[in-house]
């Protein structure tokens, strides 16, 4: 049996989760459910990205210990999960030991290889992103792009650095060749236009100072903590080394840490002599009703409310069916309510409900049949394309719509409704197996019921939102 490694991205946990959490968790575990349908054993791994300085800073605020902090929320990010009906089979902590002795390992090989050198250094920080920036790299107020309004840290101190000017021809090559495939091709280009800009080093250490004795120790030097970036891309590996599943297939990220996983990880792993992940498929970001997500606006989106209210099926459909896959999206729960009535109240919903309906007239037994995967449904998955998957599905539910409107079947005899309504049951069987990897529960309910020799009326799945 094949294997398929996947990833999410480490979220920082110096927060609750916000909804743009819950688009590349189900996102990722969308495209876990799919490989499994392809008979592929699959693995999912997201974890807490605990070793941040954003964390210590965050915690302090709190009032609690580093460790009590981030357990806490990394337990909060599993439990999101778990609500969104996306299963993690490895949630790995930063924290824990084996990520620390992995990440050691790690650091090890580097230095073996003559890639790690420690040197006195001034630069800008930016905690939210927990990187240095150079001046050409912040906007017209000295800003970091991703953290407008934040001024950033002028930090001088003694630190482990990487040699990561070692890697740039070797790197684009790999970004070229495609040997780390990176979707969609846009953020592709933009790798590599920041790569033949010519890489510095890299400062790859904090003091312990600064990091307030928190993450993983450098080897051998009681005075320095690792650089976040170097440990938290390392629960790649970490997470499944007894698994011996390494390299992953994808890494599923946001634009905003693009360079850390198209250069500074492959990077790393070069130096180390260690296998390359196979390919990062980048997602964009969320605005809120038209403005950027922030505490400040007061916008942030909780997701556990909307499933609440529309249960996570919907959720999922909304955030894979109308946000683009690869491009900035606009969140609006007004939207999420529209569609919810229209598209699975009022289409397929109502679809299997009218049908289950009409089965409980026939006294014959239906056929067994074996639902495949659309071929419109595998091209559009292949580009990773979520929202094109589903409007495939979602035609062939109109068609049905069209054929029992047409033919009126509740007009006929048994044995002509029988005729008429056999290959629409098929059809619905064969949709629910296709929204398997999608809205895992609804389909597997109408996938169950519909595959009954006889057919009773079922319960509505989405009942509307007034």
């Amino acid at each position: 049996m094949n294997k398929f490694y996947i990833t999410t991205a480490i979220p920082y946990v110096n927060a609750k989760p916000h909804v743009g959490h819950a688009l590349e968790f189900v996102q990722a575990d969308t495209i876990a459910r799919y490989h499994n349908l392809l008979g592929e054993k699959t693995t999912l791994l997201s974890g807490g990205d605990e070793n941040a300085l954003k964390n210590v800073q965050a915690a302090e605020k709190a009032g609690q210990s580093v460790q009590d902090f981030v357990d806490e929320n990394s337990k909060l990010f599993e439990d999101l999960a778990e609500k969104l009906n996306v299963t993690f089979d490895v949630f790995q902590k930063g924290s824990s030991q084996n990520h620390y002795n992995s990440s050691q390992e790690l650091w090890n090989k580097c230095l073996a290889n003559d890639d790690i050198y420690k040197k006195t250094y001034t630069g800008l920080y930016c905690v939210g992103c927990e990187t240095f920036y150079e001046k050409d790299e912040l906007n017209e107020n000295g800003e970091c792009f991703e953290h407008p309004g934040k001024k950033l840290d002028e930090v001088s101190e003694e630190n482990y650095f990487f040699k990561l000017s070692r890697y740039e021809n070797a790197i684009i090559k790999i970004i070229e060749n495609n040997d780390i495939k990176i979707t969609p091709e846009s953020r592709k280009n933009e790798v590599l236009s920041f790569l033949k800009q010519g890489l510095n080093d890299i400062s790859i250490s904090r003091s312990n100072t600064r990091a307030k004795n928190w993450g993983v120790p450098v080897p051998n030097d009681p005075n320095q903590r690792m650089y976040v970036w170097f440990d938290a891309l390392n629960i790649y590996r970490s997470g499944v080394e007894s698994l011996n599943i390494w390299p992953a297939d994808v890494h599923v990220i946001g634009k905003g840490i693009l360079r850390f996983h198209a250069v500074y990880w492959p990077a790393f792993l070069l130096s180390a002599k260690l296998a390359l992940p196979k390919s990062l498929f980048v997602h964009g970001y969320f605005t809120v009703n038209g403005q950027k997500m922030s505490k400040t606006l007061g916008n942030v989106v909780d997701p556990l409310d909307l499933i609440n209210t529309y249960g996570a099926d919907a959720l999922r459909y909304y955030l894979l069916s109308q946000i683009p896959s690869t491009e900035d999206g606009d969140f609006s729960e007004e939207k999420l309510k529209n569609a919810y009535n229209s598209d699975l109240a009022n289409g397929l919903g109502n679809l299997v409900s009218r049908v289950s309906k009409l089965c409980e007239k026939i006294d014959q037994d239906f056929p067994e049949s074996n639902p495949e995967i659309y071929e419109r449904v595998r091209e559009s998955f292949d580009e990773l394309r979520f929202e094109r998957c589903i409007q495939a599905i979602w035609e062939e539910i109109s068609k049905l719509d069209h054929i029992i409107n047409s033919t009126e079947p509740w007009n006929k005899t048994c044995n002509e409704l029988f005729e008429i309504i056999k290959p629409i049951v098929i059809e619905i069987r064969k949709i629910s197996y296709n929204l398997l990897p999608f809205m895992p529960d609804s389909a597997q309910k109408i996938l169950k019921h519909f595959s009954n020799k006889k057919i009773t009326g079922i319960d509505p799945l989405f009942p509307r939102i007034k």
